[in-house]
């Protein structure tokens, strides 16, 4: 199927002008012009920009991310250097991952004591809470 650069800015939430710039940075060089200079979009193209917006989604770099698409085109020699990228990519995503979920368990914890001392009417009450301690003493360690 073939779309113009509007459908693909709808069916994938882009702006237009997101669509001129990937091209222009060398994002999209697959994606072929008619006659009169108008991009023409394949579904192909589309599944490129959903993995362009995935690996910005994760924090790599516009200039990574066309350091990938340059290596793809230059074929199975580069195999190696993807392979590496994206598992680069994955520990990196699971350091971020291990530190948000260290976030969410503070997050957590606050949401417990603040309910506790709602119900309790008094902060002070609710930090008297073993539970509370324990949980407190599991996410914070030492710093309490």
């Amino acid at each position: 199927m073939r779309y113009s650069i509007g459908q693909v800015a709808k069916k994938t939430g882009l702006t237009a002008h997101t669509l001129r710039y990937y091209e222009k940075e060398g994002l999209l060089p697959f994606v072929q012009k008619t006659g009169s200079g108008l991009r023409v979009f394949s579904d192909t193209d589309i599944g490129w920009l959903e993995m362009i917006e995935c690996l910005k989604g994760v924090g790599m770099s516009l200039k990574d991310i066309k350091q990938y698409i340059d290596w793809f085109r230059e074929g199975d020699e580069t195999l190696p250097q993807r392979l590496e990228m994206f598992q680069q990519q994955r520990a990196h995503l699971e350091n971020q991952m291990e530190q948000l979920n260290k976030y969410m368990a503070k997050i957590n914890y606050k949401i417990h004591l603040y309910t506790e001392a709602v119900r309790l009417g008094s902060l002070e009450k609710a930090h008297q809470n073993k539970e509370l301690q324990a949980e407190q003493q599991r996410v914070y360690g030492d710093m309490f």
